[in-house]
């Protein structure tokens, strides 16, 4: 295990002041550990910086938080606001990550570390679990005093030069001045006396107090286990099957027993670890042991060893798994569901139900007799059925056999005669979502570990549906956006022809901010406009909303084209700082072919020529809109002859993930080239006919000339 070492003298400021506000918040609020997480120089990572009460090596994985995490911390640090979780159901409700890796009852508090618009981290601190009753206003007016306090310290220290960061690894410091011993000489002999050893833990897992037996026992002398890491003194007792039961111990008041093998190659005898915590430290027994009936698995082979064993290895992989699925809809979620987290439990069969108008409705399925389950679609809140109660009541059931589920609700339809379910309520964020159905084919007991686990999931897939339920109503609000906001016809004029198309991209929210328009100018001219929003979703579509009726008020009130472009970048930042666009503006004469182009940001044009030729025009342009309100918009003159096509597109019709922009362009000019222009509609299909599975949308806006306007002079003609 990874060392982490104490505090000394050479201490800079800012550590010792991260030890003061630790250590007393920890003692003003009655909790047995503490610490403070600092922001890294990147501002994407939370650091655990200094931390008191618990050993450093067995929370590693921790030490590191990405700001977006969904976890307590995080969460914490990007609100500004305080996070207090009571016990493990309020903890599970909001953040089931955290259970998932921690699956023991323990209250958490965080605040944040704030002064004016600076947030330097978050002050933490653990403590025994205070199920069903909250943090009170007088422990959470104390840890916020101690934050607010420990925040100006550090404006102070940073107005000093002192860089109020993180990078290193966490360093560790006392809760609380060692005590002098004070045991009895006659205690000690009789400690002496006992066959098992009998060691002492402070509250960082450093060895104190050492019985005669544990030399023979631990094969290792009392000199070289006073004052040292147990895991360095013992190094067996590191395995990383072991640590759940360290971290249970230091993290509750229950005491923990294990089997564990002293040595590993060749593998020892079997010895029985029995942990017992108390406010100031562990008291750790070893002794004697028959081999286990289930030997833990090692830690590659999660198949291995006990039901108990099992989940304790899997549940991290599987969590990881959920949390890290980019499944966007609830279907999708129930299939991730079906492949990982039936196999890691042996279930068989999977049913989940999504609550709506006070009704829960079936949204999932598998393994259950054809038909079986649609006589529990649409049950009300008020049936007492075991999956509308998981819900109601927030608990999860476990039944170890059908008969036991029968027994607990008389009369219940079954569909089978052998077996075990669990019903798990999905709860997001303390709202209900719907409950899930586990069914085994084997009547099975479920252990804590199994029931804290899967209690745990259910949060993660609750977090899921939910987000996948939203991502369902804000998809539908923007498609509807921009159904109506894009142009549902084009204007009809004598010698030019118009054609339009958008096609949505295959990743993400599927809605974007791509437009395009044609403009009747009131001077018998055309505009010809199309743009690109940044991002996706309801916020980008009503931006590209908005900007497509700038372009057209513009237009239409008699601008130039360098006025039109000018007056949308201004109106853009007023609307939304920070948020960027860019566009073409193409302002065609029908009779004469004369044009004027402006481009903001946007990619040039491609021109087909009336004989085939097709190039990729120069534009002269600005920056994208939205950036600069003083920027200005060149204008390009051109001159169209008849049957040259001009083709204006967004970039999603050119880029590819890992292929440079040019190769894309170059593509699109070639297949522009190769076919007949006409009829233009057939050309724009062809066009986008290669983009359907593309990840980004794509707008594309054809024009071309047929004939019958004036002649004009041969070099400009295009």
């Amino acid at each position: 295990m990874a060392r982490a070492d104490s505090v000394g003298a050479a201490t800079d400021a800012v550590v010792q002041a991260l030890a003061r506000a630790a250590v007393s918040a920890v003692e003003a609020v009655g909790g047995y550990a503490g610490g403070v997480y600092l922001r890294s120089r990147s501002g994407e990572l939370l650091q655990l910086a200094l931390f008191t009460g618990l050993p450093l090596p067995l929370f590693r994985p921790w030490w590191r938080m990405q700001v977006n995490r969904p976890f307590p911390v995080a969460e914490a640090y990007r609100s500004g606001q305080a996070v207090h979780l009571a016990d493990a159901a309020s903890a599970m409700s909001r953040f089931p990550q955290l259970v998932a890796g921690l699956p023991f009852p323990f209250a958490s508090l965080y605040e944040p570390l704030i002064a004016g618009t600076e947030r330097f981290g978050v002050l933490l601190v653990l403590r025994p679990a205070t199920p069903g009753v909250p943090v009170g206003a007088r422990d959470r007016r104390r840890l916020r005093e101690a934050a607010e306090g420990l925040a100006h310290e550090l404006t102070a220290l940073s107005a000093a030069g002192e860089p109020v960061v993180w990078e290193d690894d966490p360093v560790t410091v006392p809760a609380a001045p060692p005590e002098a011993e004070t045991g009895a000489l006659g205690a000690r002999r009789a400690v002496d006396r006992l066959a098992q050893a009998v060691l002492s833990l402070d509250r960082q897992g450093r060895i104190g107090f050492v019985n005669s037996a544990a030399e023979h026992l631990l094969g290792v002398g009392v000199g070289q286990l006073h004052g040292r890491l147990l895991w360095e003194a013992v190094p067996w007792l590191g395995h990383p099957s072991h640590d759940d039961h360290f971290r249970a111990v230091f993290m509750s008041s229950e005491p923990v027993h294990f089997s564990a093998r002293r040595g590993r190659h060749p593998p020892g005898e079997w010895l029985s670890v029995g942990l017992y915590p108390a406010p100031d430290g562990v008291t750790v027994t070893i002794g004697t042991a028959d081999p286990p009936a289930h030997a833990p698995a090692p830690a590659a082979d999660p198949g291995a060893g006990s039901p108990a064993e099992q989940a304790s290895a899997l549940y991290r992989p599987v969590a990881l798994a959920i949390a890290l699925t980019e499944a966007v809809t609830a279907r999708q979620v129930s299939a991730v569901v079906t492949e990982e987290l039936l196999p890691a439990f042996g279930g068989r069969q999977l049913a989940i139900y999504l609550l709506d108008e006070r009704h829960l409705h079936l949204a999932w399925e598998t393994g259950f007799p054809q038909g079986f389950l649609n006589r529990f679609d649409g049950v009300a809140l008020d049936v007492r059925l075991p999956g509308v109660e998981t819900l109601t009541t927030g608990r999860p059931l476990f039944f170890e056999s059908m008969q036991r589920l029968a027994a607990a609700y008389p009369g219940i339809p079954l569909d089978a005669d052998v077996g075990a379910r669990a019903f798990l309520p999905l709860i997001a964020s303390g709202r209900p979502v719907g409950s899930c159905i586990l069914g085994f084919d084997s009547p099975r007991g479920f252990s804590p570990e199994e029931r804290t686990v899967l209690t745990a999931l259910a949060g993660l897939i609750a977090q899921a549906l939910a987000r996948a339920r939203r991502y369902d109503s804000e998809a539908a609000l923007a498609h509807g956006l921009q159904a109506a906001l894009l142009p549902h016809r084009l204007p009809v004029r004598q010698h030019v022809d118009t054609v339009g198309r958008y096609l949505p991209g295959s990743a993400g929210m599927d809605v974007g901010g791509d437009w395009y328009d044609v403009v009747e100018t009131g001077s018998g001219r055309l505009a010809l406009v199309i743009g690109d929003v940044q991002g996706h979703g309801v916020a980008a579509a009503a931006t590209m909303g908005q900007l497509r009726s700038a372009v057209r008020a513009f237009a239409l009130a008699g601008s130039t084209p360098e006025q039109v472009v000018r007056g949308t970048n201004r109106l853009l930042i007023d609307l939304d700082p920070g948020q960027f666009a860019s566009c073409c503006y193409v302002v065609l004469d029908p009779a004469s072919g004369s044009a004027q182009a402006v481009r903001a940001g946007h990619p040039q044009p491609l021109l087909r020529r009336p004989d085939g030729r097709t190039e990729v025009l120069d534009l002269a342009g600005g920056v994208v809109l939205g950036i600069d309100p003083e920027a200005t918009y060149p204008v390009t003159e051109l001159r169209l002859a008849p049957g040259a096509v001009l083709a204006l597109y967004t970039d999603g019709l050119v880029e590819l993930p890992g292929v440079d922009i040019d190769e894309g362009v170059e593509r699109l000019r070639l297949a522009l080239a190769s076919g007949p222009p006409v009829p233009l509609a057939e050309t724009a299909d062809r066009l986008i006919g290669d983009a359907a599975d593309r990840p980004d949308d794509i707008a594309l806006l054809l024009a071309s000339l047929t004939g019958g306007c004036e002649r004009a002079g041969t070099q400009d003609t295009l």
